[in-house]
C-alpha cells in the first residue's frame, strides 16, 4: 500500500466516522431513552453535545493546522475519540455520555477539515473534484451501513452504545494508518484572501442555504423513525430501515451527479436538487403506509443530488478567486445547521409533535429553494481587479 493510498484511505474513513456517528441517532434515541429512563426529546437533545462539538471542531480547524501537522493531529485526535467511544461500554450516567459525545464531535470536526486538506494537497486539480465526490459517497455508505447495523444490534439486545463502540474500531484503523503515513505540509498558508473581490449577496445566500440544508435534513432524519413507530405502528427494525434507505438513495445520487453535473452545469443542478428535495420530502409526512414510506425515503435521498457540495461549488464560482476562508465559512454554515438540530428539533417536538418536525424539515427545504432561486437570479459575475496603469 503506497503512502498516497494510505492517506486517501484515512481521509475516506474520517468521513465514514462522522457519518456513522450522526446516522443512527434517530434509531438509538429510543433505546437510549429507555436505558437512562428519560423522555426521548431529552435524549435527542443530548446529541447537541455531538453536533455542537462538530461545529466547535470546524471552528478550531480554521487555525489549528497552523500549529500542528496533519499526522500528529490525526493520531492524537482519533486516539482520544477511540478511547471515548470504547468508554461508553462502562459509562452509566447521561452526564458522562454527553461529554463523550462532545469529545467525539470536536475530533470529528477537526478531522473532517483535515481530510479535505489532505485530499486538496495530494491530488491535482484534474482529480481533486472526483476524489472529494468520493468522500461524500463514503459519507453516504457509512450512513446506510451504520443505520442498518444499529437496527440489528438493538434488535439482538446489545444496547444503544454498541454501534458507537464499533465505530471506535474505525478510529483505531485511522490511528494505525496514520503512524505509517506521511502527510502533506499544511502549516504554511499558501492561499490568501482576495480582498479586492468582496463577497456578493448571492454568496451569503449560499451560506444561509447550507445552514437550512443540514437543519432540514436532520430535522427529518432524527425523528422519522420515532414518527414511524408511534404514528404508523412500525417495528423498531422497520423504522431504522428508513434511515438506511435515505443514505442509500444519497449514495446512488452522488455517483449519478458526478457525471450529470458535467452535462447540465452547477446552477441547474442546484435548482433541480432544491426543488426535487422539497417535493420529495412532503410525502414523508403525508403517506401513512410504512412500506410506501420506505420507498419514499429512498427517493428523497436520491432527490438531494449531492446538494451540499453543489451549493458550495456554486458559491465558489461567484467570486473571482475563492479563498480558504470562504470555503471554511460555507462548511461552517452547514455545520451550524447540524449543531443546533438536536436541541431545536427536540424543543419543537415538545411544543407540538413528531409529525410537525417533519413538516418543519420540508419548510427548511422550501426556504432553501427560495434562497437559491434568488441567489442565482441576482448573481453577478465575479469582480476582476485590474491594476492601475494596465
Amino acid at each position: 500500500m503506497t503512502n498516497t493510498v494510505r492517506i486517501t484511505l484515512i481521509s475516506f474513513l474520517t468521513y465514514f466516522v462522522l457519518s456513522a456517528m450522526l446516522a443512527p441517532i434517530g434509531i438509538i434515541s429510543g433505546p437510549m431513552a429507555v436505558h437512562f429512563e428519560q423522555p426521548i426529546t431529552e435524549i435527542t437533545r443530548q446529541f447537541s453535545w455531538l453536533t455542537g462539538g462538530i461545529f466547535i471542531g470546524a471552528v478550531l480547524a480554521l487555525f489549528v493546522f497552523d500549529w500542528f501537522g496533519l499526522r500528529k493531529l490525526f493520531i492524537v485526535i482519533y486516539s482520544a475519540m477511540a478511547l471515548a467511544l470504547f468508554s461508553l461500554y462502562v459509562v452509566e450516567t447521561l452526564t458522562y455520555s454527553r461529554v463523550i459525545l462532545g469529545i467525539v464531535g470536536v475530533g470529528s470536526g477537526i478531522g473532517l477539515a483535515g481530510a479535505a486538506l489532505t485530499i486538496s494537497r495530494t491530488y491535482d486539480e484534474s482529480r481533486r473534484a472526483s476524489m472529494l465526490v468520493l468522500t461524500d459517497s463514503c459519507f453516504s455508505i457509512a450512513g446506510f451501513a451504520c443505520a442498518a447495523l444499529a437496527s440489528y444490534l438493538i434488535a439482538i439486545k446489545l444496547g444503544w452504545s454498541s454501534t458507537y463502540q464499533l465505530i471506535g474500531l474505525i478510529a483505531v484503523v485511522i490511528i494505525i494508518l496514520g503512524c505509517f503515513s506521511k502527510f502533506p505540509d499544511v502549516k504554511a498558508a499558501d492561499f490568501e484572501e482576495n480582498e479586492s473581490d468582496p463577497w456578493s449577496a448571492s454568496v451569503w445566500l449560499c451560506i444561509a442555504s447550507l445552514f437550512l440544508y443540514t437543519l432540514g435534513q436532520y430535522s427529518i432524519l432524527f425523528w422519522l423513525p420515532n414518527y414511524a413507530e408511534t404514528r404508523l405502528g412500525a417495528t423498531a427494525t422497520d423504522a431504522g430501515v428508513l434511515i438506511g434507505q435515505f443514505w442509500l438513495g444519497m449514495f446512488v445520487a452522488q455517483l449519478f451527479v458526478a457525471w450529470w453535473v458535467l452535462k447540465i452545469g452547477v446552477r441547474n443542478l442546484v435548482l433541480t436538487a432544491a426543488l426535487a428535495t422539497v417535493a420529495c420530502s412532503i410525502p414523508l409526512w403525508l403517506i401513512a403506509d410504512i412500506n410506501t414510506l420506505s420507498m419514499l425515503t429512498l427517493i428523497w435521498g436520491f432527490a438531494n443530488l449531492g446538494m451540499l457540495k453543489a451549493i458550495l461549488s456554486l458559491a465558489t464560482q461567484m467570486v473571482h478567486l475563492p479563498s480558504a476562508r470562504l470555503v471554511s465559512l460555507l462548511l461552517l454554515g452547514a455545520t451550524l445547521g447540524t449543531a443546533i438540530s438536536p436541541a431545536l428539533t427536540s424543543t419543537i417536538v415538545e411544543w407540538t409533535d413528531n409529525k410537525t418536525i417533519l413538516m418543519f424539515g420540508s419548510g427548511c427545504y422550501g426556504s432553501l429553494a427560495l434562497l437559491m432561486v434568488i441567489a442565482i437570479k441576482i448573481a453577478r459575475p465575479p469582480t476582476v481587479t485590474i491594476a492601475a496603469g494596465d
